[in-house]
């Protein structure tokens, strides 16, 4: 069993990018404008910024600066402008929202959050807020938190936005004279602008929607030293040499730490990075460079792309250039804001078409974070059946016709029976009604335990028996047998930390229900060939990715557990998302067939049914 549920007053198991908006202030700014809007510039100043500019590629860039350099809007302002834009494109207002969740590097102010201040802007009713702190990749940190929260149903409409003020950074007053190039590469670099989006549970009924598939964002801070920073004189901050530690601010400024700074150096390791994490998400299944239509990339230089390019194409993994989309040239590098910029133009020139695929991609040099997002282009009729399975989200239809259907009705027809019959098991009922007991939570970690520690097992025989024909199936059976292979530990874990015996549970017996489905998994997975065995992992993920993390809480909460105490069930409601995506991408290719959608759905069927009696047997003890 692996992931959890996505449960809430919607019961929405989708998130959707529904609208998009866009502010950049003032007029472009061309490259033979920029000295005279920033001012200070000498002859060496100058050289350095014809070179810099020869290689970003940046012919065009917006400042909320005058022809005089005074700042002529607040970050805030620039935000709200971008919401609204975003909100007029859905006919929405301020009010319609209940989430706000913000990116930048730098707000107007040290104190409050910039997502507090973007609110008082914008004005509208109570709602939750989030400033999401960081550089480039911070706007796609902001998506995920506002993804998570429409998927779990706490939230239904969700604003985002992504805005940078980069231009009072850059001004000649803030420089004194100093002339290194890690300070001037991002002063010719960086200018102003905002995105956004909205997020939503249902597609718009008027026009295509972005379905966000996943989003993924990591750190390697781990391994690199800071890259582009301010506050310091340094690479590397140290006690009693920040920014606010020099006595005043106009110390910390005399003394350069003021200066935002980019170790050009280092670029070059950002680029490899970044590729190896898009080859992981490619490994894992999550992005196949064959069927996406469209990459959008943040980048702060052309360089960096030709780098991507003629990496990719040296492994033999070449995309095709038309697919991939930057308006770096036109809009400049606005950071945060970048993605969200981009992303409204493609949509606001119908680039995107219903059925198309997109990736995000964002790699921040701070100190090496990158984040991705994979969406999927629906019409406004078309059908939600390829989701993650929710009852609540499920498309109303009638049972016939969902069974002549392709297989993705079919499945869901299939979890909307087997939901029903989950809510009749007495354990599961008394968990909805608040009335589980710690012997129900003990119960069920018991018999979870002995069917899991079978799982990798009968994964891996199914992964032995898939021919050449099928490589890729027997490549993911292989990598998901070895991500299961010690779910089972997990769940003595927890069983112990609530009172169990480890010696107890580790020499239980399966109860009949495991054991049918036990015998059946190892039945079908020994056949020529499973691919019936999707339809197992369609009920198992989907268990995991729909109800674990929803049952997590509920058994933490009537029953007062800690978080060590119901680590299996909360850790799986986030993990299952990848087993879940990857899934979905196998359903929906050419090679599941009639045949072997008919093979799918029959075993899904079985699945149900056994997987139900093992939780009916709890009671029967």
């Amino acid at each position: 069993m692996r992931g959890g549920p996505r449960m809430g007053p919607n019961g929405g198991m989708n998130a959707f990018i529904t609208a998009a908006g866009a502010y950049l202030p003032g007029d472009p700014v061309g490259n033979d404008e920029i000295a005279a809007r920033l001012g200070g510039v000498d002859g060496r100043g100058d050289r350095l910024r014809r070179r810099i500019l020869a290689a970003n590629g940046i012919a065009k860039r917006h400042y909320a600066l005058d022809e005089r350099g005074r700042t002529t809007e607040l970050n805030e302002e620039l935000a709200a402008h971008a919401l609204r834009a975003m909100l007029g494109d859905r006919g929405y207002i301020a009010e319609d929202l209940d989430m706000l969740a913000t990116a930048t590097t730098q707000g107007d102010l040290l104190v409050p959050g910039f997502a507090s201040m973007v609110h008082g802007r914008l004005g509208g009713g109570p709602m939750q807020l989030l400033s999401a702190a960081g550089v480039c990749a911070s706007s796609i940190a902001a998506l995920d938190a506002a993804v998570a929260k429409v998927r779990l149903g706490d939230r239904e409409r969700v604003g985002v936005v992504g805005s940078e003020l980069a231009s009072r950074w850059l001004r000649a007053s803030r420089f004194n004279g100093a002339n290194d190039t890690d300070a001037h590469f991002l002063r010719w670099m960086l200018s102003d602008g905002a995105g956004s989006v909205l997020v939503e549970a249902q597609p718009r009924p008027d026009r295509p929607s972005l379905r966000v598939d996943w989003v993924r964002t990591v750190s390697l801070a781990h391994e690199h030293a800071v890259c582009m920073r301010a506050g310091t004189d340094g690479s590397s901050p140290a006690a009693g040499r920040t920014w606010q530690d020099m006595g005043s601010a106009a110390a910390a400024e005399q003394a350069g730490m003021m200066l935002l700074r980019q170790d050009t150096s280092a670029l070059g390791q950002l680029a490899e990075a970044g590729l190896k994490e898009f080859a992981s998400l490619a490994q894992r299944g999550l992005i196949d460079l064959k069927r996406l239509d469209h990459v959008l990339c943040h980048y702060s230089t052309n360089a960096f792309r030709d780098i991507v390019f003629d990496q990719l194409a040296a492994t033999g993994a070449q995309i095709d250039t038309g697919r991939w989309f930057s308006n770096l040239e036109t809009r400049g590098n606005t950071g945060a804001a970048s993605i969200f910029i981009a992303l409204e133009e493609c949509w606001r020139t119908g680039r995107f078409e219903p059925g198309q695929t997109v990736l995000l991609a964002v790699p921040e040099s701070g100190r090496f974070s990158f984040g991705f997002a994979h969406l999927t282009c629906v019409g406004p009729e078309a059908p939600q059946a390829v989701q993650v399975p929710a009852r609540a989200a499920a498309p109303v239809r009638e049972p016939v016709a969902a069974a002549e259907g392709d297989v993705f009705a079919r499945l869901d027809a299939v979890w909307r029976d087997f939901e029903e019959r989950l809510d009749d098991v007495p354990v599961m009922r008394r968990l909805a009604d608040g009335e589980s007991t710690l012997d129900d939570y003990l119960r069920l970690l018991f018999n979870l335990r002995q069917q899991v520690a079978d799982g990798a097992r009968w994964i891996a025989r199914a992964a032995s028996n898939f021919s050449v024909d099928y490589f890729d199936l027997r490549s993911a059976a292989i990598g998901h047998a070895q991500e299961e292979h010690r779910d089972f530990m997990m769940i003595e874990r927890d069983y112990a930390a609530c009172g169990g015996s480890i010696e107890a549970i580790r020499n239980g017996r399966k109860n009949i229900g495991s054991e049918a489905l036990s015998a059946y998994m190892f039945c079908k997975a020994s056949e020529p060939d499973p691919v019936g065995l999707l339809g197992a992992m369609f009920i198992i993920e989907g268990l995991g990715t729909g109800k674990a993390a929803g049952w997590a809480a509920q058994f933490k909460e009537q029953l007062g557990l800690c978080d060590d105490q119901v680590s299996f069930l909360a850790y799986h409601g986030e993990a299952d998302d990848d087993h879940f995506a990857k899934l979905q991408a196998i359903l929906a290719s050419p090679r599941v067939d009639d045949a072997a959608a008919d093979a799918i759905v029959s075993t899904a069927k079985a699945v149900a049914r056994l997987y139900a009696l093992q939780l009916e047997e709890l009671d029967n003890v």
